[in-house]
């Protein structure tokens, strides 16, 4: 199902126990907080569906996996409730792909930057192609990848984390985040991504769901905690949007 152009797009279809949820937006398919809360639902409605053993998460078009959270939303943020709220869209998603209780595997046919890097991050299995490059730009908006980071973290290690964070204005091309285990592996062309795409997820829905949900649990074991956590991070870029560095940096990005 879809809707507006605005709110941006979500559709999931359902085959031979494999669910594809495509997400998508004109804004280089950023995600609005409509969006975010659509897609949570989503995920927690598949996590209770026996009959989906396997997620694939995919996003519309060839140029750009996710840019992130909404950058009009974010201009907009001008109380401190509204600034919880817009950062925690994406701290219910996180939490969402890690306690639905299936395998997640992300297919990555472009850019990720900001919250798409989290996205990405907190799928099981990442497949992408040359063209996913990916960055953290949060620090030269003055905010920083708060809600993200303990995904981020968890999946290519404090120094890689580091490194995407401290240096905010630069890509990193798909190999580099493929030897830091962000991807699984890279092709050169979306065909040979979807070719694979298709393989593992048909291999994996033919494998005992049982056997799957308990290594789900087992990958995100120690993570109980993100629940608040991620929250509280929230609060932290809450905070921060509405300082007059943070105003002037948004809008000199914006210009």
């Amino acid at each position: 199902m879809g809707t507006s152009r605005e709110n941006g797009s979500l559709y999931t279809s359902i085959q031979g126990k494999i669910a594809t949820v495509e997400f998508g937006h004109p804004a280089s398919n950023s995600f609005p907080s409509a969006l975010l809360d659509r897609l949570t639902n989503e995920l927690k409605s598949l996590g209770a569906n026996d009959e989906v053993s396997v997620i694939v998460l995919t996003s519309e078009g060839e140029r750009a996996f996710c840019a992130g959270a909404s950058f009009n939303e974010l201009i907009a943020i001008d109380n401190y409730e509204d600034g919880i709220q817009f950062f925690s869209g994406f701290a219910n998603v996180i939490n969402a792909m890690r306690s639905c209780g299936k395998i997640i595997i992300g297919r990555i046919q472009g850019k990720a930057v900001g919250g798409g890097v989290g996205l990405v991050s907190a799928c099981d299995y990442a497949l992408a192609t040359e063209a996913a490059s990916v960055k953290l730009s949060e620090l030269a908006i003055g905010i920083g990848p708060y809600v993200i980071a303990p995904a981020v973290q968890r999946k290519v290690g404090l120094a890689a984390f580091s490194e995407l964070t401290i240096d905010a204005t630069t890509w990193q091309n798909a190999y580099w985040a493929k030897d830091k285990g962000l991807y699984a592996r890279v092709f050169e062309s979306i065909s040979e991504l979807d070719d694979e795409v298709d393989n593992l997820s048909n291999k994996l829905a033919s494998y005992n769901p049982d056997a799957l949900s308990k290594l789900k649990k087992i990958l995100w074991e120690d993570t109980e905690n993100w629940d608040q956590l991620l929250l509280d991070r929230a609060k932290i870029t809450g905070k921060l949007v509405l300082s007059e560095f943070t105003k002037n940096a948004l809008a000199k990005f914006a210009k």
